[in-house]
């Protein structure tokens, strides 16, 4: 995590298809993007439905460490990515598993930071958070003893990646231009569509061709 832009290697994760490797359906996708979508319109404040009140800091602290402030948008909790996963987890159609996983790798992160450390995550220093986490940040380097850490690690942040593209700060944060209205386009450049070899001359014959059967 210290050798790369974290928020540059999600961007990768977030724009793909998250939602079916984290087994979300795309229907509680939907719902927890409309409930994030409300906090934001009203700027109001969640009480969390899965995670309880240690959990609950200890994720948000770890979201903002996963995706911080940076000079083009806010950070993981700014997105609200937090209230989406914990929105998400609270759904009965996520499965258990997912839960008893999440659930569990918060409380292997605690006994982690104790035995090395002797506090918990959230009493911790930011140096000490870190050389945990930057010990479990790499799949392809990591070590048998932290092996549940990594994969659960490796989870956490593909949900919060997930979630924080998933919101309209995140669009912007990749400089998505879907869903706006273009009264001016005047169709795909000549130079494109003469190195692909079409051109709307071809295609409009064809229609024409076709509305004459």
């Amino acid at each position: 995590m210290s050798d790369v832009n974290r928020r540059d290697a999600l961007k990768i994760a977030g724009a793909g298809t998250l939602a079916g490797m984290l087994d979300w359906s795309a229907p509680s996708v939907e719902r927890a993007t409309r409930f994030v979508a409300e906090l934001h319109d009203t700027a109001a404040v969640a009480a969390p439905k899965f995670f309880n009140a240690h959990e609950w800091k200890t994720v948000r602290v770890l979201a903002d460490i996963v995706i911080p402030k940076d000079e083009r948008s806010g950070s993981a909790t700014d997105a609200r990515a937090p209230e989406f996963v914990d929105y998400m987890l609270a759904e009965p159609d996520t499965t258990e598993a997912s839960k008893i996983q999440m659930r569990g790798g918060l409380a292997w992160l605690d006994n982690e930071m104790r035995t090395r450390f002797g506090t918990d995550f959230l009493a911790s220093t930011d140096a000490n958070r870190h050389a945990v986490l930057d010990d479990i940040a790499w799949p392809a380097k990591t070590t048998d003893a932290l092996r549940y850490g990594t994969t659960w690690f490796t989870r956490f942040r593909s949900s919060i990646g997930s979630a924080f593209f998933s919101s309209a700060m995140g669009w912007r944060d990749l400089q998505y231009m879907g869903n706006v209205f273009n009264p001016a386009w005047n169709g795909c450049p000549k130079a494109a569509t003469d190195k692909l070899g079409v051109s709307y001359e071809e295609f409009d014959a064809s229609l024409a061709a076709r509305r004459g059967k």
